[in-house]
């Protein structure tokens, strides 16, 4: 028998693959015959012939299937499996299961799922391998429609079930949010008797936790009799997204004392939940945990603690972070940048783009939100118009509909409501619900009515599901005394099904989070936080403390909306935590949803107490209240009183807390207006941003406003 001699492939008119260089001996059909014969003459007289040419090293070096399998393994692009077909249908080997299957795997990889799908399509025979690698090409591509239709020809196959495929039937459900076919799908294993599998049951837990469902995630996971470390990650990433993060922290202790040892990946998972909950020492024994797990701050962990300690509290932690970190991404930038943003310091945030430049990394979309946020936060709007005006033109950013929202926030915030409809008529992307929400919000800060019933109507013919702006809706028509508005906006969200989410406040005392809501009579010490509060608020109305009672969206008295403001949770917190706290603890509050105008007021009103420390510990605490208690709002008599404790610094603007006791961080700048003695106040734009910065032995309080921001204070920071 002659030796095949060919290096090639040609495809002749009549579109049969024949070998150029071939005997006449050597015909497909002859190839055919060889194959009958075992498998050991086949490798001892019919080999391929090896080729010098370098692009032909993946082809098969005998007609054997794991020589034909081991080839499309080396396969690196579409043209060369295209070769490996042809090879293989010329020689018959197409015929092996083993092969077709691999091929379609490889098909598969390389995100060819026509060919795929095609040479399934066209299979004769199939079996579980076949169906998994074809269901799990779909789902690796995104096509979950052709996924979920394919595994629904599986199950009329009448083949069993699996642990392969099955997984990928899951994920479809999770992507695309069906719980209907999830929960069939679910059925089906326990028809099956695939319960007890890990990977089965831990897909299972995931799809739950995607649909929103995570009470039937909870007791698939806790019905599993062995729990891998995959299951772990996903259903603590389940409470986390879900919104319960303490739920998540509680099962990452059980996990380690149930002797599973955390990887990075799990550990990203724990550092985005504590990010939700937001106790700061939950973040510092995280961080504990992976220096003594040796873990390196690669991008992926090092930004996720940059989020953490920004949404804890502490961005000179999250900073301490990002300088640690050897290799930064430009998320990584704009997750610092964002940090600083928010916690009010937009000139620091700012600082950070001009290095990042000339470290080499380039700017993106998330990087110029961050960086439209930062600006907002601290009233920056020259700068957040230049940066607007130059990311496209400098840096090949175009604008969507996210960058336009922020500049909505920003010239909102400052009242340039006539900027922002010249930006909302110029813009040529289609505008979302956050967009027309930022508009909303800064109608309910100005009271621009008309402006407003625009937007609403813009907003509510996209059906949110997002009770927020009905809200906001509802607060302006409140304001204006259209209580028959008001109903129609509350009316509409019953209709549609949108429930408003309650307010809750957290705060952390002695390593502790303690929560609560308006009106909030669980706690046990009750009694002693009202009668606090109660004591509190009569030392404010001597300060010119005046509650907004146009935060009250109920057509009642004003003296009844005042006792009702009296017992928001912030407050309620407040009153908790100058019970429960020395003087020289920090206090740490965040919220689930925007903070009312009235509140932000009494809160940088409310803990004006000192934290006493050096030169100054012969002084106490309730000698300092007594004495601002009798404090006006004279520019002299702050003065004097801060002559009198040793305060250094000058007073720049009269509309300011003097001393915080603590820091006090919010999850989001609030929104409202300032009032003093019952008048509001002008927005006033001689001042672009007036800094303070008020010194004591040992500590520094820094306090920075914007004059035309009518909020006040955007942040407030302890330094020690």
């Amino acid at each position: 028998m002659t030796k095949f001699k060919f290096s090639t492939l040609y495809k002749s008119p009549n579109r049969d693959f024949q070998f150029s260089n071939c005997s006449s001996a050597t015909s497909p059909l002859a190839l055919k015959s060889l194959l009958q014969q075992p498998k050991e003459q086949q490798q001892s007289f019919i080999a391929l012939p090896q080729t010098h040419n370098t692009e032909s090293h993946f082809l098969p070096l005998c007609l054997d299937p794991r020589s034909f399998v081991s080839s499309l393994v080396q396969c690196q692009s579409h043209f060369q499996i295209k070769k490996v077909h042809a090879l293989a249908i010329t020689t018959a080997m197409i015929e092996n299961l083993g092969v077709i299957n691999k091929l379609i795997y490889i098909y598969a990889q390389h995100k060819a799922m026509a060919d795929a799908y095609f040479l399934f399509f066209r299979m004769k025979e199939r079996d579980n391998i076949s169906w998994s690698v074809i269901i799990g090409g779909f789902s690796k591509v995104g096509d979950n429609y052709n996924c979920l239709k394919t595994f629904k020809e599986f199950l009329l196959s009448g083949l069993p079930m699996d642990n392969y495929t099955l997984p990928f039937a899951l994920r479809a459900c999770r992507d695309t949010l069906s719980l209907h076919t999830g929960k069939e799908i679910h059925l089906l294993v326990y028809k099956f008797g695939l319960q007890s599998d890990v990977f089965i049951s831990a897909a299972i837990v995931d799809m739950y936790s995607k649909c929103g469902h995570v009470e039937d995630a909870r007791k698939v996971f806790d019905k599993m009799p062995k729990r891998d470390l995959v299951t772990w990650t996903v259903m603590i990433s389940c409470y986390a997204e879900c919104g319960s993060p303490e739920e998540s922290m509680a099962l990452f202790d059980r996990m380690k004392d149930n002797g599973i040892i955390p990887d990075k990946v799990s550990m990203v998972t724990v550092v985005f939940a504590c990010a939700k909950l937001g106790a700061m020492h939950k973040a510092k024994m995280i961080r504990d945990y992976i220096r003594g797990r040796k873990f390196s701050l690669d991008v992926i962990l090092g930004t996720a603690m940059i989020d953490m300690y920004a949404k804890c509290g502490s961005v000179d932690a999250a900073r301490e972070i990002f300088d640690q970190m050897k290799e930064k991404n430009v998320i990584s930038w704009s997750s610092m940048i964002s940090a600083y943003g928010v916690h009010g310091r937009g000139r620091e945030a700012l600082q950070l783009f001009p290095q990042m430049l000339q470290s080499g990394i380039r700017p993106n979309r998330i990087t110029f939100v961050s960086i439209f946020s930062a600006c907002s936060h601290s009233g920056l709007i020259e700068e957040g118009r230049q940066f607007f005006n130059s990311m496209e033109r400098d840096y090949f950013v175009e604008p969507d509909v996210k960058h336009y929202t922020c500049m909505v926030d920003l010239l909102g915030r400052a009242g340039r409501l006539d900027e922002v409809l010249e930006l909302t008529e110029r813009m040529k992307v289609d505008k979302d619900e956050g967009f027309w929400g930022a508009i909303l919000g800064a109608c309910r800060i100005h009271g621009h009515i008309g402006l407003a019933e625009k937007a609403a109507k813009s907003i509510l013919e996209l059906g949110p599901r997002n009770s927020g702006y009905y809200v906001l809706l509802s607060n302006i028509y409140a304001n204006a005394g259209k209580w028959e508005e008001v109903a129609k906006v509350r009316q509409m969200m019953t209709g549609r099904g949108v429930k408003k989410t309650p307010g809750w406040t957290w705060i952390e005392i002695n390593n502790k989070l303690y929560q609560f809501i308006v009106g909030d009579k669980s706690h046990p010490q009750f009694k002693e936080i009202y009668e606090m509060l109660k004591l509190l608020v009569e030392r404010l109305e001597i300060a010119s403390y005046v509650p907004d009672t146009n935060f009250v969206l109920h057509d009642i008295d004003e003296e009844l909306k005042a006792e009702f403001l009296y017992t928001h949770s912030e407050k309620l917190a407040i009153a908790f935590a100058l019970l429960a706290t020395t003087e020289d603890t920090a206090i740490r509050m965040t919220k689930n949803l925007r903070i009312c105008g009235d509140c932000h007021t009494f809160i940088k009103m409310g803990p004006v107490l000192v934290v006493i420390t050096g030169d100054l510990k012969n002084l106490y605490r309730k000698q300092f209240e007594q004495q601002l208690k009798r404090w006006d709002s004279s520019l002299s008599r702050q003065r004097s009183l801060r002559q009198q404790y040793g305060l250094t610094g000058e007073a720049e603007h009269q509309d300011y807390a003097a001393v915080i006791h603590g820091s006090i961080q919010e999850s989001d700048s609030p929104i409202g207006k300032r009032r003093r003695g019952g008048k509001r106040l002008g927005n006033g734009t001689a001042m672009a941003a007036v800094k303070q910065s008020i010194s004591i032995p040992e500590l520094s309080v820094r306090a920075e406003w914007n004059n035309s921001n009518p909020i006040g204070i955007d942040w407030i920071q302890l330094r020690s």
